[in-house]
């Protein structure tokens, strides 16, 4: 029987900007160009040598070698602060934007989680994995940073 072992998200500089987005707080489309509430200050600047874009992909490790991508559409982008950005905050960014999300209204943050992990657990066993949400929680999340992400962090 095949089982999940890790969780792993890449992240990766955006060099060809997606249309859209999901923001850190409720995993909302944002079209590019608009403003991006909690990541962006306003409307993206055409050309600013600033501006990173960072697109992060959730896969499941399976015990088998074999990876499943879970979340393909998050990422983030800044104009901000990356002369002092370290590889551990990347890393923390990119657990944050693969979720869970935060509440919606009315809702709590261990509902919020629990929808998540439910959500995940479905699409694990719709690849024939078999998959508990209880236990996708508890797996060990590793972040991978690809060289040219690495590169940007080191010219910084």
């Amino acid at each position: 029987m095949t089982a999940v072992v890790r969780l792993e998200t890449a992240a990766d500089l955006d060099v060809e900007e997606p249309s859209t987005f999901h923001d850190v707080g409720g995993g909302r489309p944002v079209p590019s160009g608009q403003a991006r509430p909690g990541l962006w200050p306003g409307p993206r600047p055409v050309g600013d040598p600033r501006q990173v874009s960072v697109s992060a992909t959730l896969s499941a490790v399976l015990d088998d070698g074999r990876r499943i991508t879970l979340l393909d559409d998050r990422g983030w982008g800044s104009t901000a602060h990356w002369d002092a950005t370290t590889v551990e905050e990347i890393e923390d960014m990119a657990r944050t934007v693969v979720g869970p999300d935060e509440p919606v209204e009315g809702q709590t943050y261990e509902e919020a989680a629990a929808t998540h992990w439910a959500y995940l657990a479905a699409l694990l066993r719709g690849q024939g994995v078999i998959a508990d949400a209880k236990a996708l929680r508890s797996l060990p999340h590793d972040v991978v940073l690809s060289e040219r992400l690495r590169a940007r962090v080191r010219r910084t």
